[in-house]
């Protein structure tokens, strides 16, 4: 990316509003213990929290151990998570993770992205989320489509890749700003910057940000 010679001095200033605006931003999903919290990202591809919190209320106390997981039935835990979707990938992958963790890490979810790359169904996004909530470690940053859509608005990448964009994230950013940014981007996604009709009128960042006022329900 080619930036202005003062575009260094704009992540900050993002940073600083998202703060102000988002003091509690953080992660939704619920989850007793690292090994939930795995369960439980896993589910949230292409799903929301708000139906895996449901799900996994349930989910949680029918197999409430790692060994309720290894013995697990296939066809009756993909049916138990399948308000989720794609339902029999993800209950593939969780279930041969739970064998995983057992055999090869002494039934402790690792703890490095090297590590937790090996899993079933685990890329970078969600490595970043179980290293940052589990084990306080900032290795990288998770990029959903609410990171990806904000990145891209505000002109901080011209990456689609999440890789890339997380790539581009990183070199703009603190590293001890990492985990936090990608929660007060996803809160900033849910409540202003949407998709389809995002809320410029009310952004507190709309004199900074390049597609500020730029979309159809906009133009007059």
């Amino acid at each position: 990316m080619i930036h202005s010679p003062n575009f260094y001095g704009f992540p900050p200033k993002i940073m600083s509003l998202l703060k102000k605006h988002y003091p509690e931003a953080k992660i939704v999903l619920n989850f007793n213990n690292n090994w939930e919290l795995l369960v439980a990202v896993v589910l949230s591809a292409q799903c929301t929290d708000k139906m895996v919190n449901k799900v996994t209320s349930t989910l949680f106390k029918k197999y409430s151990v790692l060994d309720d997981y290894i013995k697990a039935d296939f066809n009756e835990f993909a049916a138990d998570i399948k308000p989720t979707g794609f339902y029999r990938q993800k209950a593939k992958n969780i279930l041969s993770t739970a064998n995983m963790i057992k055999t090869e890490y002494k039934g402790h979810v690792p703890d490095t992205m090297s590590d937790l790359l090996k899993l079933p169904g685990v890329a970078r996004k969600t490595a970043n989320i179980i290293l940052g909530n589990a084990f306080a470690k900032s290795e990288g940053i998770a990029v959903d489509t609410h990171v990806r859509r904000l990145s891209q608005r505000l002109g901080l990448t011209k990456n689609s890749n999440p890789v890339k964009i997380e790539i581009d994230l990183m070199k703009l950013f603190d590293r001890r700003e990492w985990f936090q940014l990608t929660y007060l981007f996803i809160e900033h996604g849910r409540r202003i910057c949407n998709a389809k009709k995002p809320k410029c009128d009310q952004c507190f960042l709309n004199q900074l940000c390049p597609c500020a006022f730029r979309f159809p329900h906009f133009v007059t």
